[in-house]
Formats: C-alpha cells, structure tokens, sequence
C-alpha cells in the first residue's frame, strides 16, 4: 500500500513541472489578459491582399465544429509572439503582416459563457518565408454543453483561400 502513494508523491513534482512549460509558451504566443477587442463581423469579403515586400501575410479563420451553434459567438483573441494583433467573433477572419524566421501563434477566449470554466488558449508555430501566404482555423469544438477548446491549425493554402472567401473580414478594435 505504501508504494502507491510512494510512487504518486514522487510524480507530483513532474506533474508541475509539466505545466511550467505550457504556461511559458503561452506567454511566448499570447498577450496580456486585459488587452480586449471589440469585434463586428464585416459586411463584405476581403480583397486578397498580397504580401508586403520581405514580409510574409498571415489569415486566421475563426470556425466552429459544428455550424450554427456558436456558444454566443465568443471573441476569440490572436496572438503573435506575445502581443495581440486582432480578434475573431462568429466564423469572422483576418490578417496580417510578418517578418519571416520562426513566430509563436495564439487563439485565446477573450470572453467566456459563466458555464464554462476557464480554458487554455491554443498554439502554433510558424516559420514564415517572404512572399508566402499562410492559413489558421482557429477552431472552437464542443465536446458536451460546458466544456468546449480551441484549436489553432494550420491549413492548406487551397483550404484556406475558400475559408477566407466564404468568411466575413472581422472588423475588431482594442477596447481602451
């Protein structure tokens, strides 16, 4: 009997030591937590812009897992390298310039149903090249009525192109 509870006393550290790396890396991607966006959904399509000269362009679509049920159309924050570039609401998307070398993305809840419980934001790596275009779904999936996540993927740039064309230019502002 005393193994057990041995060996669980021993991995408790681990355990914590497991969950200082993730919140690092959300640091890394993510802004601070009183940064907030005010988000309409655009009316139109967005022109495709092309890339500025030695930069890369970067689209984030918010998109739900199941079409229609939009938990009341949550906010959902974008992060690049620690500071916010912008924010999503309801299957809205954007973009945004960047430097080419490698940056650390987020997609964050800005605000969430008190029926929820706190979630962690999700990340992606990008390593970005001049002249590319590069796709993200942040995607919110529902797993039952109170735990729903975020996922940040990457996605082809075909996938990406009818993402973008069939999604409204978000049109968002920091809240002061």
């Amino acid at each position: 009997m005393k193994t057990p509870l041995v060996s669980i006393l021993f991995c408790l550290p681990a355990l914590a030591a497991d969950q200082a790396p993730a919140a690092a890396a959300a640091n890394t991607a993510c802004g601070p937590d009183q940064v907030k966006f005010s988000v309409k959904s655009g009316d139109g399509q967005s022109p495709a812009p092309q890339p500025e000269p030695g930069k890369a362009l970067v689209y984030v679509v918010e998109q739900y897992d199941r079409p229609g049920n939009e938990l009341g159309k949550p906010t959902i924050r974008i992060g690049l390298d620690g500071s916010w570039v912008g924010a999503n609401r309801s299957t809205s998307h954007l973009f945004f310039p960047v430097e080419p070398g490698e940056h650390h993305l987020c997609s964050d809840w800005q605000s969430i149903p008190p029926t929820i419980a706190r979630l962690k934001p999700s990340l992606a790596i990008l390593t970005a090249q001049p002249g590319q275009t590069y796709y993200f779904r942040a995607r919110v999936i529902e797993h039952s009525l109170s735990l729903w996540t975020l996922d940040l993927e990457p996605v082809n740039s075909d996938e990406g192109r009818m993402l973008v064309e069939t999604s409204p230019l978000s049109d968002y502002q920091k809240k002061k």
